[in-house]
């Protein structure tokens, strides 16, 4: 099955960052999230991919090309120039590093991929989000519900402390502290999606943002299901959430790190 990344945006709200690299590929430890991501799905058995480039996506093409030859032992022939490899890299994935435009929305990114992607169920995500979801229940949960769309949905992280306060208003104890929890109240979409191939029909063009009228549709529709996960889900839109996940990782309590 093949899993498209959506790696083209410009990352407006993350400018210490993406105005020199895209932000898929913002470090996270001495790896980019982006890696982090595909080890993810690949821990559950999705290895093939499909990144939707768009700013600065020559990043992203010179980094695969590096980490395929770095992790691998060869040989120079200086006379001709030739490079002959000896063993395979690590990664046992397949990546399509495809250029879908440098404007181009989210919904248009994903329907500039219909040819490659073909008349089978898809997975897709963003570039710029870590998760401990287990992939191979969404991917059930979608099988057995049957229709066109699921979303993960997940708890936002809370932006500040959160304080768990006595129920008598008169009674001024509080009873516990978290810093920075998941907030347990309401969901949002947190990406990591299974898709049939007829969504694709309802993205008009470039300019068409997957998370408007798509979806908005396919839950008109009764389409679009969610897949509830409880669990460990952060974004990385700012440089707060880049030295969260850098803390997470440096003190190896990453939740997203599933595999071994």
């Amino acid at each position: 099955m093949k899993v498209i990344i959506l790696c083209g945006g410009m990352g407006t709200r993350f400018r210490e960052e993406t105005e020199f690299r895209p932000k898929p590929m913002v470090n996270i430890g001495a790896m980019p999230i982006l890696w982090h991501i595909m080890k993810c799905y690949a821990h559950f058995g999705f290895k093939e991919f499909l990144l939707a480039l768009g700013y600065k996506g020559e990043y992203i093409k010179r980094f695969f090309v590096d980490y395929a030859l770095m992790n691998s032992n060869f040989i120079v022939d200086m006379g001709s120039g030739d490079l002959m490899r000896q063993n395979l890299s690590r990664e046992d994935w397949t990546v399509h590093l495809v250029d879908t435009g440098l404007t181009t929305n989210t919904g248009g990114r994903m329907r500039r991929l219909r040819d490659r992607i073909g008349n089978e169920t898809f997975m897709m995500t963003y570039g710029d989000g870590v998760s401990n979801v287990n992939l191979q229940e969404v991917f059930r949960f979608h099988r057995r519900h049957g229709k066109l769309a699921t979303v993960t949905a997940v708890h936002p992280p809370a932006r500040f402390g959160e304080l768990v306060l006595a129920d008598n208003p008169d009674d001024g104890r509080v009873l516990s502290f978290a810093e920075k929890p998941q907030v347990r109240q309401g969901w949002i979409n947190g990406g990591f999606f299974v898709l049939e191939p007829r969504v694709l029909d309802y993205i008009d063009g470039d300019d068409t943002s997957w998370q408007a009228e798509p979806m908005e549709r396919l839950a008109r529709e009764g389409e679009l299901m969610a897949y509830r996960h409880d669990g460990f889900w952060q974004c990385m839109d700012t440089l707060r959430d880049a030295e969260l996940l850098q803390a997470l990782w440096a003190t190896e309590r990453a939740p997203w790190k599933v595999w071994d």
